[in-house]
Parts: C-alpha cells; sequence; structure tokens
C-alpha cells in the first residue's frame, strides 16, 4: 500500500469509477445542451482546459465547461469580473460548469470528493502542512466546498484540506455530498467577499 494510502481508498476509487461513468451516461443530455448554448454565449472551444497538480503534485489537465470571456484587452475584458457574465456566474452557481470534471475522475485524476485542485502556480506557495493536501485526488467537491465554499478564507480552506485528508471516510464522503447540494441549492459561498471568484493565494502571508 502507498504511503499515506489506507484501505478506504480502494472502495473510494471503485466508487468514484462507478459514480462518474453512470453520471456521465445519466447526465449526458445535460452536458450536450450546456455545451451547445456555452458555444452560443461564449464561443468556443466550450470546454476549460488547464493544468492543475493532482496528487503527490503530479500535474494533470482539469476540464470544466467554460464560464468567462477571453481576455480582450481592447473591450477592457481583463479581469475575472469583467469576463465573467451573468451566464457564467449561473453555470458556477449551479456548479454545472463542473460536470466535465466527472471525466477527469473516470480517468483517476479526481475523485468526487477530495481538495479541490487548485492553480500549479500555488505549489511552492504552501507551507508544509498546507501541501498535505496533495496526499489525497483532489475533488469536484470538498470539505472546504461544503462548509462554505469562496466565502472562506485560504487559511480556513487548507485547514479543512487536511482534516480531510487525515479523516477521509465513506460517512465523510456522504456528509459532504449532501452539504455540497444543500449549498448549491441555496447558492451559498458563490464568491468571495469584493470578488468575482476568490483571490489568488499568495503565500502563507498573503
Amino acid at each position: 500500500m502507498a504511503r499515506g494510502s489506507r484501505p478506504y481508498d480502494l472502495l473510494k476509487r471503485l466508487l468514484d469509477i462507478v459514480t462518474s461513468v453512470v453520471a456521465l451516461v445519466l447526465l449526458s443530455p445535460v452536458l450536450a445542451i450546456v455545451a451547445l448554448t456555452v458555444a452560443i454565449r461564449l464561443g468556443r472551444p466550450v470546454l476549460f482546459v488547464q493544468p492543475r497538480p493532482g496528487r503527490d503534485g503530479r500535474i494533470f489537465l482539469l476540464r470544466k465547461f467554460r464560464s468567462m470571456r477571453d481576455i480582450d484587452e481592447s473591450k477592457g475584458l481583463i479581469s475575472d469580473a469583467d469576463r465573467l457574465t451573468s451566464f457564467g456566474r449561473a453555470l458556477r452557481s449551479t456548479s454545472l460548469d463542473e460536470l466535465p470534471s466527472l471525466w477527469n475522475v473516470l480517468r483517476g485524476d479526481m475523485s468526487v470528493v477530495g481538495p479541490r485542485p487548485l492553480l500549479v502556480e500555488y505549489l511552492p506557495r504552501y507551507t508544509p502542512e498546507q501541501a498535505r493536501r496533495h496526499e489525497v485526488r483532489p475533488g469536484i467537491t470538498g470539505l472546504a466546498q461544503a462548509s462554505g465554499r469562496n466565502a472562506l478564507d485560504w487559511e480556513d480552506k487548507f485547514a479543512l484540506d487536511v482534516e480531510y485528508v487525515d479523516n477521509r471516510s465513506l460517512e465523510l464522503d456522504a456528509r459532504i455530498i449532501l452539504a455540497t447540494i444543500r449549498s448549491v441549492i441555496a447558492r451559498d459561498g458563490i464568491s468571495a467577499e469584493g470578488q468575482a471568484t476568490m483571490a489568488k493565494f499568495g503565500g502563507a502571508d498573503g
């Protein structure tokens, strides 16, 4: 058994495979409709693809539906706030933009539940304790998302990520999924105060 792994991790991976396959099949009409709407409202490509660090910091390509317009300095479309449309906000608030990430779950890049995969540029900024979030596969949702999403500050998010790493279990995963569903329905924590999404993580002192 690999360092840091637990007996539950094998069951968790099997559940991820089953869940992602079933969800991709059942939600295929929704995926098609959202993809078409993104193409019409925001243009092509319909997918946002970006390198993100996964388990043990290994880089993979995260897939989500686009929710922002392209950067265009001539039109003043530079910041996230400028580029995020009302349609994009609706995608994010309902988490429909996350549906293509089910493919990452099926591939083994991600899990349904785990710390959210953040930017590659953050890797050298973590403290050793914060870096422990990479001991497990990143998730579509996680303990931090179930506890406040972007309304939490970075320190609290990372503390919850490490708490998940230390306490991951079938019961905890089920609670996180149920809490995430409630949060999405209530539209809680969609963005940090004064931000379109969340301010960038500048390191332990930022």
